[in-house]
């Protein structure tokens, strides 16, 4: 594994692919060439009536997802002074501008994330640069990575980078990581998960079998931000020992 990354990624149920391909595109300029775009189905049905979002069924979640990479991609691939119109089942652009353009060229990264055995690994492999699975055990991201990169092969294409997204509790004593392993264990509205915890020692060797399966990146969940010892201790103690494993 060569770095450890926070991250997040947006549903295809938030917001109008145009609109994301803009903002996007923005934020990319103004961190100048740092973004990568990471996009799901969308799952969590709370998320949705907590804040008046429609939640429709998954099938039409996953054409929605199509859609959006298409209308996405095509935006960013439009040559400047060029209009760029898409019909589509759920989505229409009409003589659109296709402005502004990522400063990163031909495109930013695309990342694709989801657990679904089938259509997710499809998706992945005909939009994507990088699969990630969210809080799955080795035997489950074995699995599944399986199935990208067969969908991969059969797309073409360069292989796709494999990553995993999990909850992280760590100390230099036993008691440091008990304290933070109980900040993730604290109700809360997503469904339970079981994140890595243990020493540094352990969580590099955890991180080591997901590694062994291909994974060269992991997006770790801190839900307590104040506590930047920890951050610190995965920075100085944990980070180094994975680009270690990969050399």
């Amino acid at each position: 594994m060569d770095r450890l990354h926070e991250h997040g990624s947006s549903s295809a149920t938030f917001r109008q692919p145009g609109a994301l391909a803009v903002i996007a595109a923005q934020v990319d300029s103004m961190s100048g060439g740092r973004v990568e775009l990471g996009l799901g189905a969308g799952w969590f049905a709370l998320d949705h009536s907590a804040y008046g979002i429609p939640f429709p069924p998954p099938a039409e979640r996953f054409e929605r997802m199509e859609e959006q990479f298409q209308v996405i991609t095509g935006l960013w691939a439009t040559p400047p002074g060029k209009q760029f119109s898409y019909e589509g089942r759920h989505y229409r652009l009409t003589d659109s501008p296709a402005l502004p353009k990522p400063v990163q060229q031909p495109r930013m990264p695309l990342i694709v994330g989801g657990r679904g055995p089938r259509r997710t690994p499809a998706l992945a492999a005909r939009y994507a640069d990088e699969f990630n699975l969210p809080f799955t055990s080795p035997a489950q991201s074995a699995e599944l990575y399986a199935g990208a990169r067969a969908a991969r092969t059969a797309a073409g294409g360069p292989p796709l980078i494999l990553s995993v997204c999990l909850g992280i509790a760590s100390g230099r004593t036993e008691a440091e990581t008990d304290a933070r392993l109980a900040v993730l264990h604290e109700p809360s509205r997503l469904p339970p998960e079981e994140p890595l915890h243990g020493s540094p020692a352990r969580i590099v060797a955890l991180l080591g079998e997901y590694a062994d399966l291909g994974a060269s990146r992991v997006y770790v969940r801190l839900r307590d931000l104040s506590d930047l010892d920890h951050l610190e201790l995965l920075a100085t103690e944990i980070a180094p020992q994975l680009r270690d494993k990969r050399s």
